[in-house]
């Protein structure tokens, strides 16, 4: 099980720079990193998107 959640977790980290959080508030942190996670899911979907999308490239 442990392995299915290292992967984004890794994404998130080395992808988006995203190593520390700062304390901005809870609001502010909750939405940057929901926003980090949408975008690591669309990093990971993204070669299943573009061949879906008729184009191949990366």
């Amino acid at each position: 099980m442990r392995a299915k959640v290292e992967h984004p977790f890794r994404v998130i980290k080395r992808q988006f720079g995203y190593t520390k959080m700062r304390f901005r508030g809870l609001v502010k942190n909750t939405a940057q990193l929901v926003t980090l996670i949408a975008l690591s899911n669309l990093w990971m979907a993204r070669r299943h998107l573009l061949t879906n999308a008729g184009e191949v490239r990366l």
